[in-house]
């Protein structure tokens, strides 16, 4: 082993030189960057193996990864921290900037950096109140993005078919809804299980409600018309996934309304905010979600006893009227006793009229003087009236040409006007099954079947155009119709003096 190399001088006075060399007395050999930072890594753990520290959260980011950094801070210092992702993912909330928080781990060193760090095994909330400023921080970041705008809000259905349930299965809330609706109105309940408290109860509550919003209508599982979100009641620790920003999410885009039953009648969580309807208690929840169904078949009675009423209303008032308008009318007796008088006084005016009628007769008659010559006196006179008259045959003749003239003329407007005139001309009449006339092609198409009038007859055919039955027999064609003649003039009024 070689001798030390000591200076020629032999003096040590602590000075630096150009080229480090063992001094006289110095037993210590310099350590390497990485030795010092393992021997601090080693001090460090050794002497803070275990630590809590409270403070502020800072600068929160998760890696891709998966683990997470962050600072705690207070009003003098500020410590880095580290969260592996095991324990990030076991965390019961989403750390954020701001929020205060007990970590608990162990300190060590990051000799990459020459910093000191705490490695976070748990990370809580510290206390009540930052719980709270944690859940009104989140409710306003959410309030702001309108997830809980009053205008989201959808109705309940009135009387859902299927109901579904996020809830424990063990629990007693599931029995309360099963019980409150089985007296209220039986329905049909699925139920989706789930954690409602702990690690993982947000991820499973959120699942289970965009699950039924995801199942087919018409699949095995039927998809729930109205869904209930409940919980029984606890601290605000206990109800706290129901604060998560997945649960709040997954309420406020499901596409079934949805009623929020979490916790008791103070509980109040973001999960209420977000759904269309908020029921103090599970029990509350099942009695808004369906009707009672003695008052529903009770209000069905008295709609249609109400319905009897109101048709048979008319016909009660239509009979009270009628007899009170009957009670008014006279009696028929009444009303002919007029009439009776009045034909009784016509028929002795009449009898009187007749008898003063013979009786003037009579006198005319006395007053005469029949005498042969009086009559043959009145026949000359007439003979030479006659005479006087001029008659020929001519005058009956020009009246029957006038007549004969009129008539012609109205037979040829009749002609003119008659429909089936043209049809001697070449034309025909296309008539349906029930004789109506058919006026376009389209029309005819659509018809089963066609009668084709000619002037000699019926030909039924169908649309396309053959023929469906063999021609009717012509049909007469009726004669036009006249003016009825006059009667030619009576030879006695011929005679008949002006």
């Amino acid at each position: 082993m070689a001798a030390p190399d000591f200076d020629d001088g032999g003096r040590d006075d602590g000075s630096g030189g150009l080229v480090a060399r063992q001094r006289r007395g110095d037993n210590a050999e310099p350590l390497s960057i990485s030795e010092v930072s393992n021997l601090l890594k080693r001090t460090v753990e050794e002497r803070f193996g275990f630590v809590r520290l409270r403070g502020e959260l800072s600068g929160v980011k998760r890696a891709a990864s998966g683990h997470v950094y962050l600072c705690l801070k207070d009003e003098a210092a500020v410590i880095d921290g580290v969260m592996w992702r095991g324990t990030a993912q076991r965390l019961t909330f989403a750390p954020e900037d701001g929020v205060e928080v007990v970590a608990s781990g162990k300190l060590t060193t990051y000799p990459g950096r020459s910093k000191y760090q705490i490695v976070i095994d748990s990370l809580e909330i510290a206390g009540e109140g930052a719980l709270l400023a944690l859940l009104e921080k989140t409710r306003a970041r959410l309030a702001a993005e309108g997830l809980f705008a009053p205008e989201r809000k959808r109705a309940i259905p009135f009387l859902p078919r299927t109901i579904g349930v996020v809830t424990s299965p063990t629990g007693a809330v599931i029995r309360d809804i099963l019980h409150r609706l089985a007296d209220r109105f039986p329905s049909h309940v699925v139920v989706w299980p789930v954690l409602v408290q702990g690690q993982g109860a947000a991820e499973q509550v959120a699942a289970a409600v965009r699950g039924f919003g995801a199942l087919d209508p018409a699949g095995a599982v039927p998809r729930p018309d109205l869904l209930i979100v409940a919980r029984g009641g606890g601290s605000i620790e206990d109800l706290w996934a129901f604060n998560e920003e997945a649960v709040v999410r997954a309420i406020a885009d499901s596409s079934i309304p949805v009623i929020s039953a979490v916790g008791h009648e103070t509980d109040t969580t973001l999960a209420d905010h977000a759904a269309d309807r908020r029921a103090p208690t599970p029990t509350a929840a099942a009695e808004m979600a369906v009707p009672v169904r003695g008052e529903l078949a009770a209000a069905v009675a008295d709609y249609a006893a109400r319905k009897r009423r109101a048709i048979l209303r008319p016909v009660a008032m239509g009979r009270e009227r009628l007899d009170a308008r009957a009670q008014r009318l006279p009696r028929p007796d009444a009303l002919l006793q007029p009439q009776a008088q009045k034909v009784d006084e016509l028929a002795e005016r009449l009898r009187r009229g007749l008898a003063d009628r013979a009786g003037r007769g009579r006198e005319q008659l006395s007053e005469l003087r029949l005498s042969p010559t009086v009559l043959q006196r009145g026949l000359r006179d007439a003979r030479e009236r006659l005479e006087g008259q001029r008659l020929t045959p001519l005058l009956a003749t020009l009246r029957l040409q006038r007549e004969r003239e009129r008539f012609g003329a109205l037979e040829r407007v009749h002609l003119s006007l008659d429909p089936k005139a043209p049809l001697a001309r070449g034309f025909v009449l296309v008539k349906d099954a029930s004789g109506q006339l058919v006026r376009s092609r389209s029309a005819a198409a659509a018809k089963p079947s066609l009668a084709l009038e000619f002037a000699d007859g019926v030909l039924n055919v169908a649309p396309s155009g053959s023929a469906k039955g063999q021609a009717a027999r012509p049909r007469a064609a009726k004669r036009p119709s006249a003016a009825a003649e006059e009667t030619a003039p009576r030879q006695e009024e011929l005679f008949r003096r002006e």
